[in-house]
C-alpha cells in the first residue's frame, strides 16, 4: 500500500511510555536516561509515565520518586500496560495531546541521550512511526558468548561492509532493520489513535502495532541510530520475549557455580517449551521499510 500523503503536524509535546513489572532494581536507571534525552528536546514539554503493572515490589514508589508519573494495573498484560499508559499521558498532556509524539521504552532499558531528539526530527519529516533497535546491556565478562549468539542473528539482514557489529552505519549506507521492539519505537499520537492503539496482548503488541500502521499506509522509518541497551536476562517479563529468545541460544546447562539472581541475568538456559527462538529479535514480522 502506498503511504498516505498528508499535511505534517509540528510535534508540541512529547510522552514516554514505560511499563514496569517488579523492576525496582532498573527503574532508576531507566528514568536517568529519560530524564537526560528529555532535556535535549526542551522547550517540547514531555511527560513520562511508568505503568507499574501487578508490582509487588518498591517500582512504583522509586518511579513517582524518579519524577514519573504512575499508573498502577493489575493485568499482568504488556499491551493493557502500554494502552494505560498512553492514555493517562495524553489526558495529562490535554490539548497538547492532540499534535503529541509517543516514544516507548521499557524498566529494563536504558536510552541514550538523543533519542528524543531522533524521533522528534523523524515526525517533523513526516514520518508516523520510528522502529528503533537494542543491543544487549553488559553485565559480565561471562555472557560475551551470548551477546555473539544474539547478534549473529539479530544483525543476519545488514550489509557491514567493513564495519564493526553494532555500529551505527556503515559504509553501505542505513540498516533498514527487520525488528519492532516496544522498548525503542515511536509513533505519533494522531496514527496510534487512528489504528486503535495497543491491543491487550500478553507478548507482541508492539508487533501488532506496527503491522497495523504499516497495513493502513502510515510511514514508518527503520532505523539503526540510537539504539538503547536493555537487559540480557533469561528470565523475562512477557512469554516469547527477548528473555526467552536468549535462553534458548544458551547451552542446556551452565559450568559449575554460575551465580544465579531474581532477574535470571546469570542462570542455568532453559529454552522455554513452545517459544522457539522467543521471537522480539530474529522472529519480528517482515514489513516494508522506507
Amino acid at each position: 500500500m502506498r503511504s498516505r500523503t498528508r499535511p505534517r503536524a509540528t510535534t508540541s509535546a512529547v510522552a514516554v511510555v514505560v511499563p514496569a513489572h517488579n523492576e525496582e532494581r532498573r527503574i532508576a536507571a531507566c528514568l536517568r536516561g529519560l530524564r537526560v534525552a528529555a532535556a535535549q528536546v526542551a522547550p517540547l514539554p514531555v511527560v513520562i509515565v511508568v505503568v507499574a503493572d501487578a508490582c509487588t515490589d518498591a517500582t512504583a514508589v522509586l518511579a513517582a520518586r524518579g519524577g514519573a508519573q504512575v499508573v498502577e494495573t493489575r493485568g499482568r498484560n504488556v499491551g493493557l500496560a502500554r494502552a494505560a499508559g498512553v492514555e493517562r499521558a495524553l489526558e495529562l498532556l490535554a490539548d497538547d495531546g492532540r499534535h503529541a509524539w509517543l516514544a516507548m521504552t521499557d524498566a529494563d532499558t536504558t536510552v541514550p541521550a538523543a533519542w528524543l531528539t531522533h524521533q522528534v526530527a523523524r515526525a517533523a519529516e513526516g514520518l508516523d512511526a520510528v522502529l528503533g533497535t537494542i543491543r544487549l546491556a553488559p553485565t559480565t565478562t561471562a555472557d560475551t558468548l551470548l551477546r555473539a549468539r544474539h547478534d549473529a542473528a539479530y544483525f543476519r539482514t545488514r550489509r557491514f561492509h567493513g564495519a564493526r557489529v553494532g555500529a551505527g552505519t556503515g559504509a553501505g549506507g542505513t540498516w533498514e532493520h527487520p525488528h519492532v521492539h516496544g522498548a525503542n519505537l515511536g509513533v505519533s499520537a494522531a496514527a496510534y489513535l487512528r489504528v486503535g492503539g495497543f491491543a491487550p496482548l500478553a507478548t507482541g503488541e508492539d508487533r501488532d502495532l506496527a503491522a497495523r500502521l504499516i497495513a493502513t499506509g502510515h510511514r514508518v522509518a527503520r532505523t539503526d541510530r540510537h539504539p538503547v541497551h536493555t537487559a540480557a536476562r533469561l528470565r523475562g517479563r512477557a512469554p516469547g520475549g527477548l528473555a526467552d529468545l536468549l535462553a534458548s541460544l544458551c547451552p542446556a546447562t551452565a559450568p559449575p557455580g554460575t551465580p544465579t539472581g531474581p532477574d535470571g541475568a546469570e542462570v542455568d538456559c532453559v529454552p522455554t517449551p513452545g517459544v522457539p527462538g522467543g521471537g522480539k529479535s530474529v522472529r519480528d514480522i517482515p514489513v516494508r521499510n522506507l
